[in-house]
């Protein structure tokens, strides 16, 4: 009908306002003809509310807010533009106007239940949780059967910590509605809050069966899944989010969190980007992009983002705690202390900073307090990652106080824990790789293979087992004024990957294919490069990645004038060591005391075949019983193994400013000690399977 009085009539900007409202009603596109009606009707309150509400469905909030305020100008009391306003305002994170907007449309209509439990809405988002609890309750005393506002208001009992009553809310709200799914995702978020994770994820599938394309239920369902330690579950629930809403920051920022339990730091910090981009303030992605800006080796950016969430939201625990690591990795640790007891206050149960309080101190006096609130926490249901976590603090604890028995518990209960996250030692395939290795990188090779490169004598490689005394080595060599240490690179591992897929087209390769010189040339002029990125002034760079031990021959061949270090330590005391340290799931080996003895059995074949295999002055065993026994005289010889005059500050080593981020951060900032030798005998009728590794003989 208005289209035909269009027809007749096309100067008549009413009629072009109620085909423009007509085609709002329908799902089509009104924003043509109500633009058209404003030109005709500028002082008409109807066409602009119309207007705006077209431009809003657009998701052109600036414009419609424009036509909402100009609708309010012409008619103060225009209800609907008032609420369409306040719900434009609320989509747009602008809480408090929103609030003041849903409080002048209940001024008109008081007694609508939908206006109150949108003002709670307002209130919950902006952080006022208590007044939107009581509009929610406005709401209820309304419509009592009012399942949104129930489902709301388990959401506000969820923020205040009230859990109990928060699943009661939601319960309620699908007593009322059974196929609510928004009230079944916000009941799997109460029933994860209160450490209920497989009933939370129940309620996540209902909801995902009631909408499959309810995206941020896939996203908390991945959530649950990573607090079960179900990683590629979590992966793929992530991804399904991002197939359904590519736009949904907390997606992208949980997709970073998994990618950082999985230690895929480049996907990591690229998926906490893109929820900043998106979200430019959001806390989490801070915070997490921080976390793997540290472990990718960029101090400075990583300590930048962390304190970047901190000036959005001062009282993030997470990100409080997560400073305090920062800064025991520059050697601060009463700043870092500091830090976690200010989070524990703003957050009594968060686990890291609980963690943390034990980390950077050796204890000496019982502290039943921190025990009573870490074995509360930890039998608490806590997320898997957590209670690893603690668990590992708890095993310091006990370790410190020489309660040996119930250190090794829990160090075996963290242990035990990380294996559910599904990694798994492939003993099979590590010897294979051995085999493969001694077999390819032979002396006839590394004579064929071996090629000039000009200042390839700059870089020192510290290698060995995990935990066998190589930060300490780093850190006495970077003591000295012409070496810079620059920690675990992880550019050879990536090499070999890349060297084996490039060569493995041609099985003779090794012999003298010009494929593998041409990748060699490549890694040696891309490794400088990465060298030269690096602080100057040093005539020596130490790169201190334990596992390049498998690359010692492929580093020979590109850079033959470099200097290998190998940290050698008592095999039972590496793998204790190993096995009583958090390294998560990048050491697959690192959680099983037979893996470990299979991973330092192999370790041995193939540091034997280099040591009979490189040019004599190539590679220098250093044993760190012998380095902490006679520091001095240990350090000498590494100095003049690398063609470097003595200096006196390296015996100062602890002193020296340096960020370190691995895990023997603590021991290296104290004066050199023989407390960690011989430290297994107190855990002897623990060791098992490393017990063969104490023969004679069996120390590489």
């Amino acid at each position: 009908m208005a289209r035909l009085l269009l027809d007749r009539h096309p100067q008549l900007g009413f009629i072009w306002t109620a085909y423009g409202a007509a085609l709002l009603r329908q799902g089509q596109d009104a924003l043509p003809a109500l633009q058209h009606a404003v030109q005709l009707s500028p002082d008409d309150a109807d066409t602009h509310y119309y207007l705006a509400t077209a431009l809003n469905d657009r998701g052109d909030r600036t414009a419609a807010g424009v036509h909402y305020r100009r609708a309010l100008a012409l008619r103060p009391a225009h209800l609907p533009a008032i609420v369409g306003f306040a719900n434009a305002l609320l989509e747009s994170g602008r809480f408090a106007e929103a609030a003041a907007a849903y409080r002048q449309a209940l001024a008109i209509e008081p007694a609508s239940a939908e206006l109150h439990n949108n003002l709670g809405n307002a209130l919950r988002d902006g952080g006022e949780l208590h007044a939107a609890l009581a509009s929610y309750g406005r709401a209820l005393e309304i419509k009592p059967n009012f399942a949104a506002a129930h489902s709301n208001l388990g959401n506000a009992h969820r923020r205040l910590g009230q859990g109990s009553l928060a699943v009661a809310s939601c319960r309620r709200a699908l007593e009322i509605e059974p196929h609510f799914a928004e009230a079944c995702n916000n009941l799997g978020n109460a029933l994860r809050d209160l450490g209920r994770p497989q009933e939370a994820a129940a309620s996540y599938r209902r909801a995902l069966e009631i909408q499959p394309d309810f995206a941020v239920a896939y996203s908390n369902f991945g959530n649950v899944m990573r607090d079960l330690g179900r990683l590629q579950d979590a992966l793929e629930s992530y991804r399904q989010a991002l197939q359904l809403r590519p736009q949904l920051a907390q997606a992208h920022n949980n997709l970073g969190n998994v990618f950082l339990d999985l230690m895929r730091l480049d996907e990591a910090a690229a998926s906490y980007r893109q929820a900043l981009v998106l979200k430019a303030d959001y806390v989490h992605a801070h915070t997490g992009l921080a976390m793997a800006l540290r472990l990718q080796g960029h101090a400075e950016a990583a300590e930048a983002s962390c304190r970047r969430a901190l000036q959005i939201a001062p009282n993030t625990a997470e990100a409080v705690a997560f400073l305090g690591e920062i800064l025991a990795d520059c050697g601060r640790f009463a700043e870092a202390q500091a830090l976690f007891e200010r989070a524990i206050g703003i957050d009594p149960d968060l686990p890291a900073a609980w963690a943390g309080l034990v980390r950077y101190r050796r204890l000496r006096d019982e502290d039943p307090g921190w025990l009573a609130a870490a074995q509360r926490l930890a039998d608490a249901a806590l997320p898997v990652r957590h209670e690893i976590n603690l668990r590992y603090a708890m095993g310091k604890y006990f370790d410190d106080l020489q309660h040996y028995e119930e250190a090794f518990q829990n160090y075996r209960l963290a242990n035990e824990l990380t294996k559910t996250y599904g990694a798994r030692h492939d003993r099979t395939r590590l010897t294979r790789q051995i085999d493969r290795i001694i077999k390819t990188c032979d002396r006839k090779w590394l004579n064929l293979a071996r090629i000039r490169c000009a200042g390839s004598e700059h870089p020192i490689f510290i290698v060995g087992m995990p935990r066998s005394g190589t930060t300490l080595a780093e850190q006495i060599l970077a003591s000295h004024p012409a070496v810079f240490g620059a920690g675990e690179l992880p550019f050879w591992n990536d090499a070999a990957a890349a060297f084996e897929a490039g060569t493995a087209r041609d099985a003779h390769t090794h012999d003298s294919g010009a494929a593998g010189s041409d990748l060699l040339t490549g890694f040696a002029q891309a490794y400088r490069r990465q060298l030269l990125q690096l602080p100057a002034g040093a005539r020596r760079v130490v790169d201190k990645m334990p596992t390049n031990f498998m690359n010692v021959g492929l580093i020979h061949a590109a850079l033959p004038a470099a200097r290998i270090i190998h940290m050698r330590r008592n095999p039972a005391d590496t793998c204790l060591s190993i096995y009583f340290q958090n390294f998560s799931i990048s050491h697959a080996y690192a959680n099983d005391l037979e893996d470990l003895a299979h991973y330092y059995r192999e370790y041995l074949r193939v540091m034997a075949h280099w040591r009979e295999t490189l040019p004599e002055g190539t590679m220098l065993d250093v044993d760190y019983e012998e380095l902490v026994g006679s520091p001095q005289e240990l350090s000498r010889k590494m100095l003049e193994f690398l063609d470097l005059p003595w200096d006196a500050r390296c015996l100062e080593f602890h002193e020296t400013r340096r960020t370190v981020t691995t895990p023997s951060k603590w021991q290296v900032r104290q004066r050199i000690n023989s407390a960690s030798s011989g430290r297994w005998r107190h855990y002897e009728s623990h060791i098992g399977a490393l017990r063969e590794l104490l023969v004679p003989g069996a120390r590489s």
